[in-house]
């Protein structure tokens, strides 16, 4: 998120992957207090991706300058390099370095921090050949001068691969850039050592050139790595050519070529598989979310009818106590008869097995009126449509919830149409300035889910108009 513009952007400390998470209200790692929920939504924010498909090093490594541009040229690349910018790193560089501030599992960088060096290290089997060259000099100290730089070689070009896929090296910051330290630097110590190597075995050395081409397709994205790979090629053969007077050796270009598609091919692979791990991971966020508002809002329609009929009905047997003692049995029989059915609707909501139609609805919300002494019209359970049944449950339970507790209404009708339900009351209506609860909320998100829209408002003649409607066409089924 894009710090505001009257406030400078306070850059998140280094951390190395390793250490310990930071505890929750730490000052180093709290950003602004101006929004308490703002660390909750970085952790789950997705990075914007490029036009790639890639995720932007600005949104992984922390916001950019204000009017710094995003767009890559030759140019602005070397001078975010030497200005020490943290933006050109590679797409590992750049989810390693997110890897120091997000969830390390998120973004897969575990699986990467195991295999990644495995995978140098299968390509390092092919430096056999000029083991076996060295091994062949007639002179000792050549032969041992050879082995050692083919044993460095060998470490730098393991240790480059980690490197990348491990991120920085330490939490305090470097005066060398980081592209510098994690994508030039071990190139340079790799080919200063290809030329060492070239001192004693000559030609035969310069096919370890194809290992400076593999970190170049794993260590950066795919605009930016194929002029290094094709650099890399001209110079296996210019090189050779000023340096010793060979001819150009095709078939070394051939082989640099194909392992620089291939180790390449094998890069995009393994990003795309991280994020789509992480676009899983999202969309399962998503729906714990979604599920969780589902159970709140069924829990609040089924308990706050029920609680409110409850409650309507004891103080009405409380009444009858003395007056009627057998309707207030009647009263007390029918309290234990909704409790019951609410700790069933509770179950069954929590079980995602709600079963909600309107005929049921409607005989729930005679007995409610009737209890609390409001004179009801309501329509014939013969003559209801079978259309939208659950939905149009769902607001007249609602509404005759709300009815009971909040109106002081003496009336109410309910009209049914195929594609509208309509309930009215002669209550108090809603106040000015009065804020719909979480039940008429949740009731407003119900049918708009459903493809209906949900009108509420005051009637000319006093009292509260619920008008739920749906077009004639095809719509969506209540879940």
């Amino acid at each position: 998120m894009t710090p505001p513009a009257d406030r400078p952007h306070r850059r998140e400390p280094d951390r190395h992957p390793g250490d310990p998470a930071p505890a929750v209200g730490d000052p180093e790692t709290q950003s602004a207090p101006d929004h308490p929920d703002s660390r909750a939504e970085r952790s789950v924010e997705p990075s914007r991706p490029d036009e790639r498909g890639y995720a932007m090093a600005s949104d992984v490594a922390g916001p950019r300058e204000p009017g710094r541009s995003e767009s890559w040229s030759p140019a602005a690349a070397w001078r975010r390099i030497w200005a020490g910018d943290e933006g050109w790193v590679g797409r590992w560089g750049e989810l390693a370095v997110a890897s120091r501030g997000v969830d390390e599992e998120e973004l897969g960088i575990r699986r990467r921090r195991r295999y990644g060096f495995l995978f140098a290290a299968v390509w390092a089997v092919y430096l056999n050949e000029p083991v076996r060259k060295a091994w062949q000099l007639h002179d000792p100290v050549a032969r041992v001068y050879t082995l050692v730089v083919i044993l460095a070689f060998a470490v730098a070009y393991i240790g480059s691969y980690w490197l990348v896929v491990r991120g920085p090296v330490s939490k305090k910051p470097y005066p060398v850039p980081l592209q510098v330290r994690v994508v030039v630097f071990p190139l340079l110590v790799q080919g200063l050592l290809v030329l060492a190597a070239a001192v004693t075995l000559h030609s035969e050395a310069y096919g370890m050139a194809v290992y400076l081409v593999s970190f170049s397709a794993f260590a950066l994205p795919s605009a930016r790595a194929i002029p290094v790979l094709v650099a890399l090629i001209l110079a296996s053969t210019v090189v050779p050519q000023l340096l010793t007077g060979h001819s150009p050796d095709y078939a070394l270009m051939q082989s640099m070529a194909l392992a620089g598609f291939a180790v390449g091919g094998i890069r995009i692979i393994l990003l795309r598989n991280a994020q789509l791990y992480q676009a899983r991971k999202r969309l399962t966020e998503l729906a714990v979310a979604e599920e969780r508002l589902r159970v709140g809002r069924d829990v609040h329609d089924i308990l706050g009818h029920s609680l409110t009929v409850i409650t309507v009905k004891t103080e009405l047997a409380q009444r009858l106590m003395d007056l009627d003692p057998e309707r207030a049995k009647t009263e007390m029989a029918d309290v234990e008869r909704l409790a019951r059915e609410s700790l069933a609707g509770v179950r069954t909501t929590v079980g995602g097995l709600r079963e909600v139609s309107l005929a049921g609805e409607l005989t729930n919300a005679r007995t409610a009126l009737r209890a609390a002494e409001i004179d009801a019209d309501l329509p014939d359970t013969d003559e209801l449509p079978l259309r939208h049944s659950v939905v149009f449950g769902w607001v007249l339970r609602e509404s005759v919830t709300n009815l009971v507790r909040h109106s002081g209404a003496s009336y109410c009708r309910v009209r049914v149409t195929p594609t509208s339900i309509e309930v009215v009351d002669d209550g108090v209506g809603l106040r000015d300035g009065a804020h719909f609860g979480s039940g008429l909320s949740g009731l407003r998100e119900r049918v708009q889910a459903t493809g209906g829209s949900l009108t509420l408002g005051n009637r000319p003649e006093g009292g509260l108009r619920v008008l739920a409607s749906f077009p004639a066409g095809p719509t969506k089924e209540p879940e």
